[in-house]
């Protein structure tokens, strides 16, 4: 058994900062891949950031500069640090990962439950 738990979301102004948290814990035998999604409402959810176990990272071009990802190897943790937010940011984030468990041989996507990131004035 895998879960993913997000938080950090919350309210917050434009040109504001927030940092969200992401913890895996179960039967982890490898962590591939972390990143985070989002959803808007009436829209697909897409892409925000990713980072590999070997340190590369994919940003979307709307987030490019503005937002960090980061690993804790050690603790299964993955960051986005959110820096300079503007109302179009609004969207519910989610936590995805790339993780193979110990009774696996091929690796299995898991998703957090997601959390609330509001940016209004």
């Amino acid at each position: 058994q895998v879960q993913l738990v997000e938080s950090g979301g919350g309210l917050v102004q434009p040109g504001g900062s927030l940092r969200l948290s992401c913890a895996a814990s179960g039967s982890i035998a490898s962590i591939y891949t972390m990143g985070w999604y989002r959803q808007a409402p009436g829209k697909q959810r897409e892409l925000v950031a990713a980072l590999t176990s070997g340190g590369s990272t994919n940003y979307a071009d709307s987030v490019r500069v503005r937002f960090t990802i980061s690993r804790e190897n050690a603790k299964n943790m993955v960051y986005l640090q959110m820096n300079s937010l503007k109302p179009e940011d609004t969207a519910v984030y989610y936590c995805n990962a790339l993780i193979r468990r110990y009774d696996q041989i091929r690796p299995t996507d898991y998703w957090g439950q997601g959390t609330q990131v509001t940016v209004s004035s």
